[in-house]
C-alpha cells in the first residue's frame, strides 16, 4: 500500500517513514469516513493513549527524582489530556491530512478539539505498533518536550482546584454559568462565567463549554491569589 503525497510530506513532518503505511492511514481516518475496507482509528487511539500515557509517566519520573505521587499526578493529567494532545495535533497539522466524511468536514471537524486529540493518539499508536516503543518514545518525547518542560508544578485541572479553595472557606461548589454563545452551529464559541457563593466571579471563551470553564475557573483562581 502506498501513501498519498500528502501522507508522504505528513511523514517527513513527523520524522517516521512508515514500513506498515496501513497503520498511518488508519490513524488518520475519522469513523465519518471508515468503510469495510478501511477502518477507523478508535482502536488506534484506545492504544496510544495508553503509550503516550507510559512515556510521559517515565519521563515525569527521570524529570523530578524527588517529586511526590500528589506531585506528579496534575502534572501528568495536564500532559496527556485531550486538550493537550490536540495542541501538539496543531503543531503537525494533523487536522490538514484528516480523512473525514463530508458531513464532519463541513461541521469544522479539521478543527475540532477531540477529533484531533484522538488522531494524535491514534498516530502514537501507529508509531509503536511500526517501529516499536524506543520509536513511540523518541516520537513523543520530541513533541512533548516543550511542554513537559513547562508544566506547572502544580497542574492541578483548575475546576478541581477552585472547588477545593471554595471547600476549604465551607463555600457551596462554584457554578458554571452560560453568559453568551455566538458563531455558527457547527463552530459554536460559548462564553461561561464562573461564580463563588462569596460573590466573586470571573468569565471567559472558548469552542467548547469545558474549555471555557476550565479557563474561567483559572481567571477566577488567579483573581483571588492576587
Amino acid at each position: 500500500m502506498k501513501l498519498s503525497a500528502d501522507l508522504k510530506a505528513f511523514e517527513g513532518v513527523i520524522g517516521h517513514t512508515f514500513e506498515r503505511p496501513e497503520l498511518l492511514i488508519r490513524a488518520l481516518t475519522h469513523p465519518s469516513m471508515s468503510s469495510p475496507t478501511r477502518p477507523d482509528n478508535q482502536r488506534l487511539e484506545f492504544l496510544g493513549d495508553r503509550v503516550l500515557g507510559l512515556v510521559i509517566s517515565e519521563a515525569l519520573l527521570a524529570d523530578d527524582r524527588g517529586a511526590s505521587e500528589g506531585q506528579l499526578a496534575p502534572r501528568y493529567n495536564a500532559l496527556v489530556r485531550k486538550e493537550t494532545c490536540a495542541d501538539v495535533a496543531r503543531t503537525l497539522d494533523i487536522g490538514g491530512v484528516l480523512k473525514l466524511g463530508r458531513s464532519e468536514m463541513m461541521s469544522g471537524g479539521r478543527r475540532k478539539t477531540a477529533l484531533l486529540g484522538d488522531a494524535m493518539e491514534a498516530v502514537i499508536a501507529a508509531v509503536y505498533l511500526d517501529g516499536g516503543f524506543d520509536a513511540a518514545r523518541a516520537f513523543i518525547l520530541r513533541f512533548w518536550k516543550a511542554k513537559i518542560d513547562a508544566v506547572e508544578d502544580d497542574a492541578r485541572d483548575p475546576k478541581t482546584s477552585l472547588q477545593e479553595w471554595a471547600q476549604a472557606r465551607k463555600q457551596t461548589p462554584p457554578k458554571y454559568v452560560e453568559t453568551a454563545r455566538t458563531g455558527p452551529d457547527h463552530a459554536p464559541v460559548f462564553t461561561i462565567e464562573a461564580q463563588l457563593a462569596s460573590g466573586e466571579t470571573a468569565s471567559a471563551t472558548a469552542p467548547s463549554k469545558r474549555q471555557a470553564e476550565q479557563a474561567a475557573a483559572r481567571e477566577l483562581l488567579a483573581m483571588l491569589d492576587k
